[in-house]
């Protein structure tokens, strides 16, 4: 092992400065690895930093405390979300389309989608940290989100921001009892809705594909989406009793299920459209420094498979003359329960 002097050195995977390295050949393939190696003070670490439900559910699992010294050495004991991830809202767009847990690697193998496709990283690997490192503190008054996702509406009492209008599509009508989830065609129906409503400003809008419930062939066939406490864990600990493989296919029929809709989009909506994703998705690949095989996307863990997304930009007609405006009215339902019971459903973990 070497010890290094040079503070230009930074480790290739979380962005700290290069304390120490191990050199080796890596399972014969002739090329010079480096690992990095972080050392963390003992004193940095104190367990006020967690809840006792937290000690607790480490102590009977203790993959959740080897996750938590990954998520650890990626945040910098510290950090909310990923800080090297773009901010979406400072890119150039006039409909923003988020595929909820889409790989890079995925999307560039599989979409036929017209345009232009190159790769970005997300400020989380979960959609609450999307939502932290994106939404905090900001007054978008020149956006209307349209959303399949429950988690702002859940979480909106720690995440400070303001749209100019929010469809919470998951709400009544919106949600497919028989799968559980809300499908493509009915957020791509509340989006043209949206913008033929509010014709001068930004779409930000959120489809729940390709992340869980499976509805594709295959994960009707290998998965009970009656299931209500569907967990990544069960698939990481053998519990779940579905190969690997299957998974991955399932996954993958959930993106090309949502892509059609996608594709409706960019024609139908006009002027710039990218294709995005808040975070991506491990499916059994080993995490670093610990390497623990993963599967979903756990909070605070910076590894490719979760932070690289696709960033897939097509341009149709002339662009949007956006207009900031306050909204007309800000009346709101209180429906935590419901939101709840509909994170349950997509695979959520309270």
């Amino acid at each position: 092992m070497t010890v290094s002097d040079d503070p230009e050195r930074i480790c290739r995977h979380s962005g700290h400065r290069l304390v120490a390295e191990r050199v080796h050949r890596s399972d014969g393939c002739g090329r010079r690895c480096v690992t990095s190696v972080l050392t963390i003070p003992a004193r940095s670490v104190s367990l006020r930093m967690y809840s006792l439900e937290g000690i607790q559910k480490g102590l009977r699992n203790p993959r959740y405390i080897l996750q938590e010294a990954n998520r650890l050495f990626y945040r910098r004991l510290s950090r909310s979300y990923n800080t090297r991830g773009i901010d979406v809202f400072d890119e150039d767009w006039d409909n923003l389309l988020i595929l909820d847990a889409c790989r890079y690697d995925l999307f560039d193998r599989v979409s036929t989608l017209p345009g232009e496709t190159t790769a970005v990283e997300s400020r989380g690997s979960s959609t609450r940290e999307f939502l932290r490192g994106n939404f905090e503190g900001k007054r978008l008054l020149d956006t209307v989100y349209i959303t399949a996702s429950p988690m702002l509406y859940r979480h909106r009492d720690g995440v400070d921001v303001r749209f100019h209008e929010v469809f919470e599509v998951w709400k009544d009508s919106g949600w497919h009892e028989d799968y559980r989830t809300v499908m493509p065609d009915t957020v791509a129906e509340a989006a043209l809705r949206a913008a033929e409503r509010f014709p001068n400003k930004r779409l930000l809008i959120h489809f729940i594909q390709p992340h869980y419930p499976f509805i594709g062939p295959t994960g009707q066939e290998q998965f009970d989406l009656d299931r209500l406490d569907f967990q990544w864990e069960d698939l990481a600990s053998g519990d779940l009793g579905v190969p690997r493989d299957v998974v991955q296919r399932a996954y993958e029929e959930n993106l090309e299920e949502v892509l059609p809709a996608a594709e409706r989009l960019l024609f139908e909506l006009g002027g710039r459209s990218v294709v995005t994703a808040d975070h991506g998705q491990m499916l059994g690949e080993r995490t670093f420094p610990i390497p623990m095989r993963e599967y979903g996307h756990p909070e605070g863990i910076y590894s490719d498979e979760l932070v690289k997304v696709p960033w897939h930009f097509f341009d149709a007609g002339p662009r949007r003359d956006v207009t900031v405006e306050e909204p007309a009215t800000d009346t709101e339902r209180d429906e935590m329960k419901l939101a709840d019971e509909r994170l349950r459903a997509l695979g959520y973990i309270d």
